[in-house]
């Protein structure tokens, strides 16, 4: 059948940032499950990008699918065309470039961007199962990052259920009141504050003008684990822009990429959201001192620079020039396993 459903992420067989190989099956299993369970019929795309020579390839160590609704592709990127970037010598992945490889290649009307560590609350693939997604609408939701101490054994319900009672930090705005960046947990917890919050947030949007409400409103934090939109939409972007860096940042100029073309936010409730499980090369909760090491270390887009180009491509209503037409690899032919359903 036709997927309704694209879902694209990076990997590759390296162990980052330790059990890697757990949080991918994870990852699948829960794919697996909720997309059988809310009968949407959808594709894992995983694109692995240079694959280390001394490991196994993820057609070997992930699981294949357990339920006619979904599809999992492999599509390889070898270390030939990774070496042709210059960062590559430090940086064994571009996840960027390789998600934009999966763009290119996906079949589904709805593409989402991802990684391959989190779960997705029930409530949000419910709601991807009733079909309201739009074309020229791109959709956030907030990232729950939990403990990585969790049993790996247990079920898809019974880790859902978890994950819910157990969230470490939540990264995201609040559909409510987005250009407002206030304390998150006081937003959930308690409901005074929610409301004073609202006003001030409404205050605010009487006082600024419409272009630095939606400036401010823009949800930056963790869209890399969730940005989906159309691909008419994502093909009208050019996808993430594909610099030789490491890519923090990159994932923030494909959001105000698309907000320069006019698709617009739509940032789903606070129920509606994927839990990270936490390790440890994980950004947000890194160790301060490894943070700065790793900034001197690695070549990267500072923020400054971004957010002024993001405010750019909306102010202008232009993308940036920096991919060409083959963007996503596009006139590369890669070698793709396809794994299905096998009763």
């Amino acid at each position: 059948m036709k997927p309704y459903l694209s879902i694209v992420a990076a990997s590759r067989n390296d162990n980052h940032g330790g059990d890697l190989t757990s949080r991918m099956n994870l990852f699948l299993r829960g794919i697996y499950y909720q997309l059988d369970k809310y009968q949407i019929p959808g594709e894992v795309i995983i694109v692995e990008w240079n694959p280390p020579e001394d490991r196994e390839p993820l057609s070997s160590v992930l699981p294949k699918p357990t339920s006619k609704w979904v599809n999992l592709r492999i599509v390889t990127v070898p270390a030939e065309i990774h070496s042709r970037y210059t960062v590559g010598k430090v940086l064994p992945l571009f996840q960027m470039i390789a998600k934009n490889v999966g763009i290119r290649r996906a079949k589904a009307p709805y593409i989402l961007c991802t990684n391959v560590d989190l779960l997705f609350s029930d409530k949000l693939i419910k709601f991807l199962s009733e079909r309201k997604l739009q074309k020229g609408t791109y959709y956030r939701c907030n990232r729950c990052d939990i403990p990585k101490e969790i049993d790996y054994s247990k079920d898809i319900p019974e880790l859902l259920n978890y994950a819910k009672k157990h969230i470490i930090q939540r990264l995201g705005k609040n559909r409510l009141h987005p250009n407002y960046m206030g304390s998150s947990q006081l937003w959930y917890v308690n409901i005074f504050t929610h409301l004073l919050i609202i006003l001030i947030a409404k205050i605010k949007r009487l006082l600024d003008s419409q272009s630095r409400t939606t400036i401010e409103s823009a949800d930056t934090w963790a869209c890399g684990d969730f940005t989906l939109m159309h691909t008419d939409n994502w093909h009208q972007i050019n996808g993430y822009f594909e610099l030789d860096a490491y890519s923090i940042h990159i994932d923030s100029l494909g959001i105000f990429a698309a907000l320069g073309q006019g698709i617009k936010q739509k940032i789903l409730p606070a129920d509606h959201c994927t839990y990270h499980v936490s390790h440890q090369a994980g950004w947000e909760l890194q160790d301060p001192m490894k943070k700065i090491y790793f900034d001197i270390n690695m070549p990267m887009l500072d923020w400054n620079t971004a957010q002024a180009a993001c405010e750019h491509m909306y102010l202008k209503k232009e993308v940036l020039p920096i991919n060409d037409e083959n963007w996503g690899l596009k006139n590369e032919q890669l070698h793709e396993e396809v794994f299905t359903y096998e009763q």
